[in-house]
């Protein structure tokens, strides 16, 4: 046995092994965005499952809420629950990611998230919420985290000639894939319903086993570079003249010990605290701010049309981000954002519907540009050998931000409406707040610098 350049041990690798993934000879690498967007494409279920959320409240009652039923209190675990163990998997899963190569995270991914929903049926039939909240919310939730995390590294080291777009295919497909899993869920609920049933374990067991397959799929699809591997033609560039795409690489372990990490991680928190927020309110926000004008059915229109500019946002301002660098990128964010933020306001005041939504358009995609982007922030700062686990390890930013952004627009609002203010004018000091908050976020960007010398993997120029 002998150990090859990446410090793999040779022999007679296992199907399941990092080394088996490697790929061969004359491999197209545009046969990896699909296996990522198999895998994407499922997770991304996540932000549909308050589609269940009225019909799990009749579940006895099947028509009607019982008195045994689950209070829509109760539910509301589920889904917090999984994006917690979203960020904690991701986090702590990240070394582990690195050792054992994408395929067998995936195949984890899959059957976490995939089981998930069958424990979740059991639950349902059993009636026992902490079935649910232990399949989708703990076993789902690692599913989430390892599938979220372990298809961008592969793609980025896949695409260091464009980063950005590789990240954005992949992330891109988490965000839209929401918008496959509401109108499926909804249609196979209809389809199962009965007299005796409201349809949702069923479903569950369908979306269990159709996610298992797509993720299973992606999973034996995805392939590794070899060692040294760069696209036919493409030159590394000079770090001289881009002084934050560096050609070292950084531990995971080491990289905790850098200002860089730290500093990235807020451009992060602030970028999506200001975002998340207003994505969560947006129906309430825009029928209060436009009272009486923007009826329930409009103001769902909104929350789709910003669904739509969140997804598309994730590969258009992170394939951009290979053209202007990923710094320059992040002070767009910051800068037309804290502008478009300042003035939504006086939008709303003078009953201008156009500007509000198109202003709030232009906000949300930003907001998904930025998770979209950081995965290649994070390779051009510390390279590309560690980069899914210090990704992961990152994304605590986005559960903190998860808690940040809602308090701030939900608290701030009752604050405001408590003393007096009409709710038409009760967002303008949060939107304002969100203003400073971005700014802080810019300082924190423009203070970002290339990481020293000190902190770089030994012989690992690339």
């Amino acid at each position: 046995m002998s150990a090859n350049a990446n410090g793999v041990t040779l022999g007679a690798p296992s199907f399941f092994s990092k080394e088996a993934t490697i790929a061969g000879p004359g491999f197209n690498r545009w046969m990896v965005p699909p296996a990522a967007l198999a895998v994407h494409l499922c997770i991304g279920q996540a932000y549909a499952f308050s589609v269940f959320n009225g019909p799990l409240t009749k579940v006895i009652g099947i028509t009607q809420s019982a008195p045994d039923d689950w209070k829509l209190t109760t539910l509301g675990w589920i889904f917090s629950l999984a994006i917690f163990f979203l960020g904690l998997s991701a986090a702590f899963a990240g070394r582990w990611l690195e050792k054992v190569g994408p395929r067998r995270t995936m195949m984890t991914a899959a059957f976490c998230f995939g089981g998930g929903f069958l424990v979740s049926a059991i639950g349902v039939w059993a009636h026992q919420i902490w079935l649910l909240y232990f399949g989708y919310g703990v076993l789902g939730g690692i599913g989430l985290g390892l599938g979220y995390v372990s298809p961008v590294s592969t793609l980025i080291r896949w695409f260091p000639d464009r980063r950005g777009m590789a990240a954005g295919l992949a992330i891109m497909g988490f965000g839209g894939g929401a918008m496959i899993a509401a109108p499926l869920s909804v249609a196979l609920m209809n389809h199962f319903k009965s007299a005796t049933s409201i349809g949702v374990a069923e479903t569950f067991v369908v979306l269990g086993v159709v996610y298992f397959i797509s993720m299973m799929i992606g999973s034996l699809a995805i392939r590794i570079p070899p060692h040294g591997w760069k696209p036919a033609g493409w030159t590394p560039p000079a770090e001289a003249s881009h002084k934050l795409i560096t050609r070292h690489h950084v531990h995971i372990d080491q990289a905790l010990k850098t200002p860089q990490f730290y500093l990235i991680w807020l451009v992060l928190f602030l970028n999506v605290t200001a975002g998340i927020g207003v994505l969560g309110q947006a129906s309430v926000m825009i029928q209060e701010s436009f009272k009486g004008t923007i009826t329930a059915a409009a103001a769902a229109g909104f929350v789709g049309l910003l669904s739509l500019f969140n997804m598309g946002g994730r590969f258009v301002w992170a394939s951009a981000s290979d053209l202007l660098g990923r710094k320059m990128t992040y002070y767009v964010f910051f800068v037309l954002g804290g502008i478009l933020y300042y003035f939504v306001p006086g939008f709303a005041s003078s009953g201008n519907t156009v500007l509000f939504v198109l202003s709030f358009c232009v906000i949300l995609s930003m907001y998904g540009g930025g998770f979209s982007t950081v995965p290649a922030y994070l390779a051009d700062i510390f390279g590309t050998m560690h980069v899914g686990g210090i990704h992961g390890r990152l994304l605590t930013a986005w559960a903190a931000a998860g808690i940040a952004g809602p308090v701030l627009v939900n608290y701030i609002r009752a604050y405001q409406v408590a003393h007096g203010v009409a709710k038409s004018g009760a967002y303008t000091m949060t939107l304002h707040l969100m203003v400073i908050l971005l700014v802080v976020g810019f300082i924190c960007n423009l203070l970002v610098k290339p990481v020293h010398e000190k902190h770089h993997m030994a012989a690992d120029a690339v």
